[in-house]
């Protein structure tokens, strides 16, 4: 039986691949929407599709087992109705709570037939490269809360908790909250970048107003909008509390800022000098 990994391109979906190969002998396969220029590892079974479209799925779920789930709110019924009728017995997710703005897919994971997993991480790590365009213009990230913490989650901590829990037993059923292991504050995410790729970064405390003008050349109004004035402000009503799940599951710490800093520091680096 084979394990499918939709969005295997994506951010995470990539992840997970690598993540499955140095834990299983278990066919992979991966759905994309261009094989050819997919530059997969070795082994892996490339096949052309998207969540997106799930009429041209033809195929993709023959012989799965299961199935990791980029989630795509607008077909994500559809495509997980493919999979139990194809006979895919778990579906590993990446959703949000039921109130969220995934809560939608998470419903439609629950509802499909198959075993289920989810995964609901804090807050990524990755999310600060939103900062690289203003800080290589003006040398400084602009936000209005400091001192604001959460427990940022590191993708690639994602992608090995999906692996393992596409591939060892005892994870159906199961909602897994994923955060950091620390709380770590706006500026204190700033210093980790700074001190990472060896670059002076400025911290300037400034409106909400002001903090989406900072974001929107590079993120666009909407979403410079949706960053400041959702993702912060629900910040202010959580509690940055460490679970250690990515541990639990994974058998090794996860991953701090200052670790994911440095170990994408050369990236990073090039991005803003």
């Amino acid at each position: 039986m084979t394990i499918l990994v939709t969005g295997a391109t994506g951010n995470i979906g990539r992840l997970v691949v690598d993540h499955l190969i140095a834990r299983t002998g278990e066919p992979v396969r991966a759905l994309t929407v261009d094989p050819a220029r997919a530059a997969l590892p070795d082994g892996v079974e490339a096949v052309r599709g998207s969540v997106r479209r799930p009429a041209a799925l033809d195929g993709a779920f023959d012989a799965v087992r299961a199935m990791y789930l980029a989630p795509y709110e607008p077909t994500a019924a559809e495509v997980l109705a493919s999979a139990a009728d194809a006979g895919v017995e778990h579906v590993v997710a990446l959703t949000g709570e039921p109130d969220s703005w995934w809560g939608t897919v998470t419903k439609a994971v629950e509802a499909a037939g198959p075993a289920w997993t989810h995964l609901w991480p804090a807050d990524f790590v990755e999310n600060y490269e939103m900062w690289l365009p203003q800080i290589r213009a003006t040398g400084v990230v602009r936000e209005p809360w400091p001192a604001l913490a959460s427990t940022p989650t590191a993708m690639t901590d994602i992608a090995e908790v999906a692996a393992v829990a596409l591939t060892a037993p005892g994870y159906t059923g199961r909602a897994l909250t994923l955060t950091g292991p620390e709380p770590v504050s706006r500026r204190d995410a700033v210093a980790a970048i700074a001190e990472a790729t060896g670059v002076g970064i400025g911290f300037e405390q400034v409106t909400p107003d002001e903090a989406v003008a900072a974001l929107e050349p590079s993120a666009g109004r909407d979403a410079a909008e949706m960053v400041v004035h959702t993702i912060l402000g629900f910040l202010h009503d959580a509690e940055p509390a460490p679970n250690g799940v990515v541990e639990e599951v994974t058998g090794r710490p996860a991953t701090t800022v200052a670790a994911w800093a440095h170990s994408h520091a050369d990236r990073l680096r090039a991005a803003i000098t």
